[in-house]
């Protein structure tokens, strides 16, 4: 297969395209499994069976997302090897052992109490259970962590010194708590908890537009709508302090996001345009005079770097550009959105159709705005693998185009079908869950002795109950 294009470019899309189908399940999993923990502390502290009815419902949805995450991020690990020998040679010293510890720390974690938490409801204690349910979320939690402090080490690396060409830890404290990590994490994070927020009230919007109106779906559908109104702002202010952080630590990723040629004072927000390499202009502009300087640095003539200063050592600028907006567009929609949705459940108990039916269609938004955002971050880090440590061109392995070509071919035609067939099994689950059985009903002595003790053995109607419900 001759693709005619060059393997640095067909390596970086089959990485890029790995990487974007494999972040959309992670991202639920992180901020689901603290949900999950919330309607387990709403059962117990009201009493109300309808909470553990929303648990039984999401916990499937989690279930599913976890296998497709697992199952994705193996096909990672294999590109180190195959189209990236350079990543390991040069900096595998730092890498490896925070990979490593993402393994011990978080996913033998999720391993080991996953399948209490996905089918022990109604073989175990309701105390172990809870326990299960809460160390699940732990694991998701450190498993982004340790992820995060590698790739924020990549963008601002620190505590190392090259030795003969070779990375060697000086500081674990200062790799692990590099300058953009808190600022990497925190935002991940309450992306994941935006993601499953408008999840959450899509699929409620979904059930009650087919008139599944029972307490399960109202309670989820405004968790959702609170959540995502409440995390927004909290959000942008996030977004706002990583923004001044990669001023600092890469200006070259921040010009090209707003678009800035010339280095200026009192340089103009560019809402819209078209950035040209080619003749170093962004054609078609329209801005605000002097908005980026007060936003980036607090002050109406503040000083910014344009993309001029760093020829040749700049990412490609259209593409961070339009990422960038796409991100913040969705995170405004959702912002407008959600307070809306909750005003108008003030005014008449529930949205309106319209807005229900916009919920809908938005179920999925956060993956937009994430898929948006990290783009803006991976693709503003070129030309470098390790920023001013490794270039991406010295990294790449000398597989030919056309076997690339041919994998990667191959990867976007099962993930298109991966992907489709996730969509359609969550919104098939959410149409049958009206006829399944209620989860919150446990029987009167939940304890697994109890139950022996009272039946004389294996309490076998029990389980039988609990593998329906799995």
């Amino acid at each position: 297969m001759d693709t005619g294009m060059d393997p640095l470019m067909l390596a970086r899309i089959q990485f890029a395209a790995n990487i974007s189908f494999h972040i959309l399940f992670p991202t639920i999993t992180m901020g689901l499994a603290w949900v999950l923990v919330y309607f387990k502390w709403q059962a117990r502290r009201s009493g109300d069976t309808a909470w553990m009815d929303a648990y039984g419902f999401w916990v499937k949805i989690f279930a599913l997302s976890f296998a497709l995450g697992v199952v994705s991020g193996i096909t990672m690990s294999f590109q180190f090897g195959t189209n990236w020998p350079g990543f390991m040679n040069t900096v595998g010293n730092i890498a490896g052992p925070l990979l490593a510890y993402e393994i011990i720390t978080a996913f033998f974690l999720e391993a080991a109490f996953l399948g209490i938490m996905l089918f022990g409801y109604r073989r175990v204690s309701e105390r172990v259970h809870t326990l299960a349910t809460v160390l699940v979320a732990v694991g998701t939690t450190l498993s982004a962590f340790w992820i995060l402090v590698l790739n924020s080490w990549m963008h601002t690396p620190a505590g190392f010194e090259m030795r003969d060409g070779v990375a060697y830890a000086t500081s674990w404290w200062e790799i692990v708590f590099n300058p953009s990590m808190p600022y990497r994490f925190a935002h991940m994070m309450l992306a994941s908890f935006l993601t499953v927020a408008f999840l959450m009230a899509g699929l409620a919007a979904y059930r009650w537009r087919r008139n599944d109106r029972r307490a399960p779906v109202r309670l989820t559908l405004r968790t959702g709508l609170v959540l995502g109104a409440c995390l927004v702002p909290l959000q942008a202010l996030v977004g706002d302090l990583h923004g001044l952080n990669s001023l600092e630590h890469q200006p070259a990723k921040v010009a090209a996001i707003e678009g800035i040629w010339e280095t200026q004072r009192g340089a103009p927000l560019t809402l819209v345009g078209w950035p040209d390499e080619a003749a170093r202009e962004t054609r078609l502009a329209v801005a605000i005079p002097k908005l980026a300087s007060l936003v980036l640095t607090h002050d109406l003539d503040g000083e910014l770097q344009g993309l001029n200063d760093f020829i040749g050592e700049h990412p490609p600028v259209a593409p961070v550009f339009w990422a960038f907006r796409i991100m913040v567009a969705v995170g405004l929609l959702m912002w407008v959105v959600s307070w809306l949705a909750l005003w108008q459940w003030r005014r008449r108990e529930v949205p309106a159709p319209w807005l229900m039916r916009t919920l809908v269609w938005m179920s999925f938004a956060g993956w937009v705005a994430v898929l948006a955002g990290w783009y803006t971050t991976e693709i503003g880090r070129q030309p470098w693998l390790v920023h001013g440590v490794l270039l991406t061109a010295d990294a790449v392995s000398a597989v030919p185009a056309p076997m690339i070509g041919a994998s990667l071919t191959v990867y976007l035609l099962i993930y298109a079908f991966l992907t489709s067939a996730y969509v359609s099994v969550v919104f098939y689950l959410a149409r049958r869950d009206r006829d399944a059985e209620p989860f919150g009903r446990r029987p009167d002595n939940a304890d697994v002795e109890g139950f022996r003790a009272t039946q004389g053995g294996a309490p076998r109607t029990v389980v039988s109950e609990g593998a329906g419900n799995a």
